[in-house]
This record gives C-alpha cells, structure tokens and sequence, in this order.
C-alpha cells in the first residue's frame, strides 16, 4: 500500500522536494524547489495540489521563506517572511488548508528571539503538520473502511489519495483501509475534466497499488450508477462550510446522481479543511485560465470565437451528503452549524 511522501524537507539540500504531478503517469519527477517564487508558481500550476498536501506545501513553504532572507534583524526578518505567506496564500483562494498550515507555521514563529532560532521553528513545526497528515489520514481511512461493505464498487472523482496529501490520502485512504481489512473493493474512478487528475493520479496511484481501478469520463458516472454497478461514493474535500462541501468541479453532479438512485455519498476529509464560520456565499471559488479547457496535448479543441468558463471547484450543498468522514470521527446527517462546531472543540 501506498504510504510513501508526496512533498518533504530534504535537509541534506536544505529545499522543499515534491512529486512534479502534473508529469504523472508518464514521468515521475522530483523537484528541489529553493524559493517561494517557485513554490507559488508549483501551486499554481497543480504541481503540488490537493488540500491536504497544500497545507503541508504552505507550512514548508514559510520554512523555505526563512531560508530565503538574509541574516537581518528579527523584525525585518519577519516582515520578508509575511510578505512570502501573502505571496503563497494568494495563489489558491478556495482551498483552506493552504492558509491554515501558513498561519500555524507563522504562529509558532511568535516565539523566536532571532534568525536561526525562526528557521528552526519553522522546519519542526513544519515537520510536525507532515506527520500529523499522515497520521490523520490512516485515521480517516480506518474510520471511513468501516462504512464500506464487504465488498463494492466505489466511485470516487478527481484525486484525493496519497498524491493529495503528506501520503495514504483521504478519500482513497479510506479504499486503501477497507482492502487492508480485507474488504472486496473495486474503484470506478472519474476522468474528472478538464486537467484528468482521476484518469492521471487516482488510477496511477491505485493500479500502483494493485487496486482494481476503471476509469470513466465525468459523464458516464450516471449511467453506471442507474446500472447498479455503483455502491458507494467517497470524495475529498478543499473546504466544508456550514452549509456545503467545497470540492473539484464535477462533485455536485455526482451528488445529485447519488440521492437521486440511493447511493451513499461521503465526503473524507480532516478537521483542518472545515471552515464553520463561513457559508458557501462567503468562498471564492478559484477560476483558471481557458487553455485548461481549449487544448489537449497539442491540440485545440474549442475555437477561438467561443467562450470558456473553467470553474476549479463547486459546491454541493449539506443535505446532498450521507456523511463526513473525519479523523476523530464520522459526522453523520443531519449535519449543521451546531454539529460542526461542537464535533470540532469537543476533540
């Protein structure tokens, strides 16, 4: 099974290393990145992705900061790195995690008394969110693999797996679990246009695993689920409001298509993404470039005269969802503001 990192600290080079995914599954490359241009440019670009893994990429990113800036007084100092959380902050609005791992780092900084003592801060601090992910990934995957049958067929959409995350993943951590316990588990799993990341990262990251994994394109997901051949969808998330789950666009489809023929719909994902203070009309949703949408490989596909919209993400609203599986627990419906701020301070 797949528990090998997705973006660490390499000390011996002193750099932030990480899988280059959008090379995947053709090339498989690491990248030493060395500055926050750089970082902020592998966000950007999906290099490094996911909500989970964007919060590590965050906290490792305000290390890579404190290595960037000369041997200055603190206050100084401090000001370069702030301006380099902005920078990193700015580039993926929908995504939660990438601000939460950003601030913790930044918070533990408020200790430090000089330049070295903040590098040293950073780098632990950093360290520590990495181990966390991963170890709230297999918790979330042992408690999502007991709601799954004996044996199914789980439909899941783009990539939330190890390659989104510090390792294991979310939503197919909790697959990778459920065949660990010796459940039955085949994976349907959505092309998920316009960047294919279920068709590139989810069946690379399964078939690697020896996992048995079909790939569809977003449109058939009805098809199959009216067929009878879908028991379970479990998706990832970027964000969970009071009132909806924020996650790759195509998500709320899928969700209609599940309550409409009785399938369970559940979303895995760990507290860090849940923002209870906001509802689904305070968030951003991020809008990418058209190229996205236009071209494949070398090749135009929309003409020029033609509009484009490319939504990132979308929104399915709360009573769409079966339930949201968590590190600490599953939260099951109905599910509302009290719910998610109680299930949040009593763990």
């Amino acid at each position: 099974m797949n528990d090998s990192a997705t973006l660490w600290w390499d000390r011996a080079k002193d750099c932030l290393c990480y899988i280059e995914q959008t090379l995947l599954p053709g090339e498989y490359v690491i990248i030493e990145c060395r500055s926050i241009d750089r970082l902020a440019t592998a966000i950007r670009r999906l290099e490094v992705r996911g909500a989970p893994a964007l919060g590590v990429a965050g906290a490792y990113g305000i290390t890579l900061a404190t290595r960037t800036f000369p041997h200055e007084d603190v206050d100084t100092f401090m000001a370069g790195v702030r301006q380099a959380a902005e920078q990193l902050r700015s580039t993926r609005p929908t995504a939660i995690n990438l601000g939460w791992g950003i601030n913790r780092v930044l918070a533990a900084l408020a200790t430090a008394h000089s330049v070295d003592e903040a590098r040293a801060i950073a780098l632990r601090e950093a360290d520590a969110i990495a181990r966390e992910d991963t170890a709230c990934c297999h918790a979330i995957g042992n408690n999502g693999a007991a709601l799954l049958p004996g044996r199914c067929t789980v439909l899941t959409h783009c990539n939330a797996g190890a390659l989104a995350c510090s390792s294991w993943g979310t939503a197919l951590g909790v697959i990778r679990s459920a065949v660990m316990a010796g459940k039955e588990v085949k994976v349907i799993s959505c092309e998920t246009r316009p960047l294919l990341q279920g068709a590139r990262l989810t069946a690379w990251e399964l078939a690697r695993d020896g996992i048995d994994v079909t790939v569809i394109t977003d449109s058939m997901a009805a098809h199959f689920m009216r067929a009878g051949a879908i028991d379970v969808v479990i998706v990832g998330a970027d964000r969970i409001t009071r009132d909806a789950v924020f996650n790759k666009i195509g998500t709320y489809m899928h969700a209609v298509c599940a309550r409409h023929h009785g399938i369970p719909f559940y979303v895995a994902a760990p507290l860090s993404t849940f923002d209870p203070d906001n509802t689904e009309r305070d968030v951003l949703i991020e809008e990418r470039g058209r190229e996205e949408v236009t071209v494949m490989g070398n090749r135009t596909y929309v003409p020029d005269g033609a509009k484009v919209k490319n939504p990132a993400f979308d929104a399915t609203p709360m009573d769409l969802v079966t339930a949201i599986i968590t590190e600490k627990g599953v939260l099951h419906q109905p599910i509302d503001t009290r719910s998610y701020l109680s299930f949040r301070t009593s763990h």
